[in-house]
């Protein structure tokens, strides 16, 4: 299937062509004539799928445009509302669409400004909650999406939401969207929407098959080390290397500058301006490497990340699926390392379960392995190498002292010099030991769930002498616990 099988306005596909898009995503291309049928949907997608497009390609060919604020979007950070923002701005650009962004933390003023000349609104709850409840702007919107609903619901903004509605009672269509769909978010959709579809992305199609996957286990002491020889080897035009916390963050961008490289933090601690100034030298690639919390990268959108570090494995299987796949997008391959200790083998496990991929197994290079890749890559350099006139004379001026042999080599050895291996030369464990640790801890988990199979079927007494059975449902004063749990 291609965009132009949709028939969206000559505009619309004018943007659609300008970013590069040519074949729909599983998500848009189940959502997107849903949503120009006019029926209000839940669609569960994880981020990086291409939901915004899912969205806001069909809702900007239903809008007229010219009428005041006809859409608004409702998205948990300021980060991710400034990146829809944006990608809505760039898709409905050659349809004189204007987008206003609110959030925390900037002037109320200008936003106010920006809104009354605006046709999309794309907010965080709190801040357009505030807006609305004091009557600092007045809005009738046609749609209103929900985007990233259960994010929303894990950080507090259930209660906001729900009043957010409230002000929004004119609207025609409504769609919501989110990675899990937990209980709370489905008595949210009863409640807020009219008779929607359901459309639900696959484990199969949630990750992409053109990000090549791979782990390196290694001991807690050794991922310094072996983050420094991966990225040797590897050599990613631009990455983002994801940490579990925020002083990992920090202390891993001061150790990345120290070795030479261009890397700055993103975490939730930073404030609003540094973190925008941070993300815009990444987007303009005056930025090489990019360290992040789970939390700060929600809804990153930089084109052309070539690679993506797991510094740490993350909590949970959805956020393994998030971070990989600021990788390989718009059609583009992508890399995606991890960085593993025999601790985490079995969060490993249960992620390669729960994605429904096959992550590979793979050594640290060792010193030898970057030199013969950069002897390669020194080779391929000298071929492309166009000879500059200016040179010559160079040449001449050392041919009074030296031979052209002796030339040559000491001009290759101060070009290799320049890229010296760093750190010892064996880093991280070998295949044959990944290998049986790999068993060893498959083993141990089989165990485990034998101890706990025979705890479950095993009758505990209380001391009263009946069996934990006879009581089930009920708490310690005789009501039922079942509202509790």
């Amino acid at each position: 299937m291609k965009f132009n099988d949709f028939n969206f306005k000559k505009e619309l596909d004018k943007a659609i062509q300008t970013a590069g898009f040519t074949e729909p995503s599983p998500i848009q291309q189940e959502a997107i004539p849903v949503v120009l049928s006019g029926s209000d949907i839940v669609a569960q997608a994880q981020t990086g799928t291409g939901k915004t497009a899912a969205f806001g390609l069909p809702l900007l060919q239903m809008m007229e445009c010219n009428k005041g604020v006809e859409t608004v979007v409702i998205v948990p950070t300021r980060e991710l509302a400034i990146q829809v923002s944006d990608e809505l701005f760039k898709f409905g650009k050659f349809l004189d669409v204007k987008t206003a962004t609110v959030y925390g933390g900037s002037s109320y003023s200008r936003q106010i400004k920006h809104i009354q000349s605006a046709s999309i609104i794309v907010a965080t709850p709190g801040r357009f909650l505030d807006l609305l409840s004091k009557d600092q702007i007045s809005i009738d919107p046609d749609y209103v999406v929900l985007d990233e609903a259960d994010e929303m619901m894990d950080m507090g903004f259930l209660d906001d939401i729900k009043e957010i509605f409230k002000y929004l009672k004119n609207r025609k269509q409504t769609l919501m969207f989110s990675a899990t769909m937990p209980a709370p978010i489905k008595r949210l959709a009863e409640n807020i929407l009219n008779t929607p579809k359901f459309i639900t992305i696959t484990k199969s199609e949630m990750t992409n098959t053109k990000i090549k996957q791979s782990f390196y286990v290694v001991d807690e002491h050794e991922r310094d080390d072996a983050l420094i020889r991966l990225f040797d080897y590897k050599d990613p035009s631009k990455a983002i290397v994801f940490c579990k916390m925020k002083r990992d963050v920090d202390r891993l961008s001061t150790y990345l500058v120290s070795q030479g490289y261009s890397a700055k933090g993103l975490h939730g601690d930073m404030e609003q301006r540094q973190r925008e100034e941070v993300i815009r030298a990444f987007k303009s690639d005056s930025l090489e490497v990019l360290i992040a919390t789970d939390v700060a990268a929600r809804g990153l959108d930089v084109k052309g990340v070539s690679h993506v570090f797991n510094y740490q494995l993350p909590f949970d299987s959805e956020s393994y699926v998030h971070r990989i796949g600021r990788t390989g997008r718009g059609g583009q391959e992508g890399v995606a390392v991890s960085i593993v200790t025999p601790a985490e083998f079995r969060s490993l496990s249960k992620i390669q379960k729960d994605v429904g991929t096959v992550i590979e197994s793979k050594i640290v290079p060792n010193k030898s392995d970057i030199k013969d890749k950069a002897m390669d890559g020194f080779i391929a350099d000298i071929d492309k190498q166009i000879i500059d006139e200016s040179v010559y004379e160079l040449i001449e001026g050392l041919k009074n002292k030296y031979d052209a042999s002796t030339i040559t080599f000491k001009l290759a050895s101060m070009l290799l010099e320049k890229n010296q291996v760093k750190g010892k030369d064996k880093i991280g464990k070998s295949l044959k030991d990944i290998e049986f640790l790999l068993e060893r801890a498959k083993k141990s988990s089989g165990r485990d769930n034998d101890r706990r199979g025979s705890r479950s079927r095993r009758p505990s007494r209380n001391r009263g002498g009946s069996s934990r059975g006879d009581s089930r449902g009920r708490d310690s004063r005789g009501g039922s616990s079942r509202g509790r749990r």
